[in-house]
């Protein structure tokens, strides 16, 4: 990792300073939720890092995005206040914006994409924000915004390009170096860098030698590629869709080319398991991109062993199907739950041996699907998908080792 000291400490000239930071920490005090930052042992013992976590899934929206979208809100003046804000946003800004506009009396008007899931309407409707569907794509509905920005002389507040956006969203900086000062590099998702841009400065203010780590999935890699002077493709279905990010920030980018160590990038297994990892061991949901700083960690284990590393869990926000299929999903790469494809003659009491196997290893059946016709098998064969439940891999092992040894011809059908 490269040194944090060579990373200018000096914010004279500096886009963004400490003092920004600790100013609207000020102001946004008493407004957002001052979330617990908590030592992992168990996370500790995981991954060979000291892990410390931050839980900003504990805002009132489930977002960190709060705090950049009410010290926004504090900036307007009266006339800015009555006429209201807009933005363009299917995510956590748009909840955070609505949630404190509303509580403020400024109307907030939120642009979304036509595509946007009906859910997260409704989620930022119940919180006051007035929702216009426009486009296919966020850029399409991003421009409607600008439009109705001047048209309807709204003032237009960012997700992440803003400073006063990326000021509030240091002040997660200001509360973890508080409550855990050993912290010795911070790894925080990056979408559009507002986030890092915030807590960067404020920790780099605070502590000049701290390390600062970004993290951005794979299929998005704006920033990375930015900074790196790389041309890479971004685009797909990402668990993190809080950080896929095509276009990062004009501005956010100025601050992090000045302070950031380096960038990391991190595939979609490692978020499905840190998603199911903090569930299981923190008894905490959190969604992909919330998730992205401990598949960091633990993709990345060499660069993070021994130190002492705080993890921001930037958000909440996942839907509960979703949830439940990365579950599911981790449990199968873990060897819990196992499918295996087995050819049968069709016969009479051919399914009833293999059933007698599963019994003899303790391997419960879950589901049982039956494949006559669309199979290249003689008219007398089929093929049996049989989903199955285990303690572990090696159980599941030891039955296909068991239903070969009888002569079936069997596959295990593994997750990409």
């Amino acid at each position: 990792m490269e040194n944090a000291a060579l990373k200018s400490a000096d914010q004279g000239d500096a886009l963004l300073t400490l003092a920004d930071v600790r100013a609207a920490a000020a102001r946004i005090a008493g407004h957002v939720v001052r979330t617990p930052t908590m030592h992992s042992k168990t996370l500790s013992a995981i991954t060979g890092a000291d892990i410390w976590l931050k839980f900003e899934n504990q805002q009132f929206t489930a977002a960190y995005k709060e705090r950049g979208a009410l010290n926004a809100l504090l900036q307007l003046n009266d006339e800015q206040r009555t006429r209201g804000v807009i933005a363009a946003s299917a995510g956590n800004h748009a909840q955070g914006l609505s949630y404190h506009g509303t509580r403020l009396g400024v109307p907030v008007t939120i642009v979304m994409p036509r595509t946007t899931p009906t859910v997260k309407i409704m989620q930022t409707e119940a919180v006051g924000g007035k929702v216009v569907l426009e486009g296919e794509t966020f850029d399409e509905a991003y421009a409607h915004a600008r439009e109705l920005e001047g048209t309807l002389g709204l003032t237009f507040v960012h997700p992440f390009d803003d400073p006063y956006v990326a000021a509030g969203q240091g002040t997660v900086a200001l509360e973890m170096l508080e409550d855990a000062p050993e912290i010795e590099t911070l790894v925080v998702p990056i979408g559009g860098g507002g986030l890092l841009s915030g807590m960067g400065t404020a920790a780099r203010g605070i502590k000049p030698g701290i390390g600062l780590v970004g993290v951005q999935a794979q299929l998005f890699p704006s920033m990375y590629a930015r900074l790196k002077h790389l041309d890479l493709p971004c685009g797909g279905d990402t668990l993190a869709e809080g950080i896929a990010v095509k276009e990062p920030g004009q501005f956010t980018s100025q601050v992090l080319a000045r302070i950031v160590d380096d960038i990391v990038l991190v595939g979609e297994p490692a978020l499905e398991s840190a998603v199911a990892l903090l569930l299981q061991i923190e008894k905490t949901v959190v969604e992909g991109a919330g998730a992205a700083g401990l598949a960091a960690v633990m993709t990345h284990r060499k660069r993070f062993a021994g130190r002492k590393v705080g993890v921001v869990l930037c958000g909440g926000n996942i839907d509960t199907r979703l949830l439940a299929n990365v579950l599911l999903r981790d449990l199968a790469r873990s060897g819990r739950l196992g499918r295996l494809r087995i050819t049968l003659q069709d016969r009479p009491g051919a399914l009833f041996k293999v059933v007698e196997e599963f019994n003899r290893h303790q391997v419960n059946i879950l589901e049982v699907w039956h494949q006559r016709i669309f199979t290249s098998l003689p008219a007398k064969g089929l093929t049996a998908e049989i989903e199955c439940e285990a303690r572990d891999r090696e159980q599941i092992d030891l039955l296909v080792a068991g239903l070969r040894a009888k002569g079936y011809s069997i596959e295990q059908v593994e997750l990409g």
